[in-house]
């Protein structure tokens, strides 16, 4: 191996430990020092040279990762980092095609039980793919500020989302999507639709549907924003919980990456999210069920948003809440509380 002069780079997860047990170094920003010098004080704490990243192989997933890394490179000088890919579940799934996402954690377990091991230090995820029930012994140490939470409508006509055809196909996997598609546009096709970002907008140019629905962060942080047709509001579309922002998970016990991830944490986006996922945790929801939160913060002020719906759109309970108290899973637990009153368990119970 050869340092890589101020970059990261990529070792598959199960060949990392051989790889470093056989090169007996240890790769920094700007160089390689001997194996066995590999700590530097920050603070009152031995930080690691070597901080070993843990995410999924995706373009995307790749894509954020380094978003993050370059952020603690900015923050914390002299400190490297080793991007480990890791395949999970999900992965798997889309690389076959299948349908059948069931279960939780399909994009997470894997790489939570790397972080346990030790076989990372920290670990990046779209936030929204991150269940509200993590493992023991996983924290979230860092929250990323927040992209454009919006989804966005790429259609081959270029017709916007109300200028759709009836009958026009619609490609999306998320039932979230789907019911709000549905109970906006009921005259539309909404079809399944699996795969990457990048596959993903190769079925529709190739005509498997006339539109499709994706995130606009994703699209953002790979530089692709330029396919969108238009930017869905959040009043046809409420995102999912979590939407456009990242988060990055560390062991409870690692007091030195908890430090180091400190200084990346956005307390802005940080609020906003804890309060969407107290909201579907007091739901018991996951990304299988059709609900959506969006949280923003107004100096001291949390705003949130929640909808649950049914799978074909033809009921739907939505309500906003504005609150000033400090603490926002009890902000998003209230609106939880609120839609249940207006019906929104019984929509659960049937989905």
């Amino acid at each position: 191996m050869s340092a890589r002069n101020d970059e990261s780079f990529c070792v598959p997860a199960d060949s990392l430990s051989a790889q470093l047990q056989t090169a007996g170094r240890c790769f920094l920003l700007g160089g390689v020092l001997p194996a066995g010098n590999e700590t530097r004080k920050l603070g009152k704490l031995a930080m690691k040279n070597l901080v070993r990243v843990g995410t999924r192989g995706s373009q995307l997933a790749l894509a954020q990762t380094k978003l993050v890394v370059e952020s603690l490179k900015h923050t914390v000088k002299g400190v490297g980092y080793e991007i480990v890919t890791i395949r999970t579940k999900g992965d798997k799934m889309n690389e076959s095609g299948s349908s059948a996402m069931e279960g939780k954690s399909l994009f997470t377990e894997e790489i939570e039980e790397a972080l346990l091991k030790g076989q990372v230090d920290m670990a990046v995820h779209s936030m929204k793919d991150l269940t509200t029930d993590m493992q023991v012994g996983v924290i979230v140490g860092a929250v990323i500020e927040r992209e454009d939470a919006r989804d966005v409508l790429i259609s081959r006509s270029k017709k916007k989302f109300q200028q759709l055809q009836g009958g026009a196909s619609v490609g999306t996997r998320s039932p979230r999507r789907r019911a709000q598609l549905l109970a906006a546009r009921g005259d539309l096709q909404i079809a399944e639709m699996h795969g990457n970002v990048d596959t993903r907008l190769r079925k529709l140019e190739m005509g498997e549907y006339d539109a499709i629905v994706l995130a606009a962060a994703g699209l953002i942080r790979l530089g692709l924003d330029r396919h969108v047709t238009e930017f869905l509001s959040t009043g046809v579309l409420l995102p999912a919980v979590g939407q456009g922002a990242l988060a990055v998970q560390c062991r409870e016990d690692d007091d030195e990456i908890k430090e180091l991830l400190s200084h990346i944490d956005d307390k802005v986006t940080r609020r906003a999210v804890e309060a969407e996922r107290a909201f579907a945790r007091k739901l018991g929801a996951d990304c299988h069920t059709p609900v959506a939160a969006y949280a923003r913060v107004e100096s001291s002020k949390l705003t949130i948003d929640g909808m649950v719906a049914a799978l074909n759109g033809r009921m739907l309970v939505r309500s906003q809440i504005t609150s000033i108290n400090p603490d926002p899973e009890k902000v998003g637990e209230e609106l939880a509380e609120s839609l249940l009153e207006k019906g929104a368990g019984a929509i659960l119970e049937a989905a």
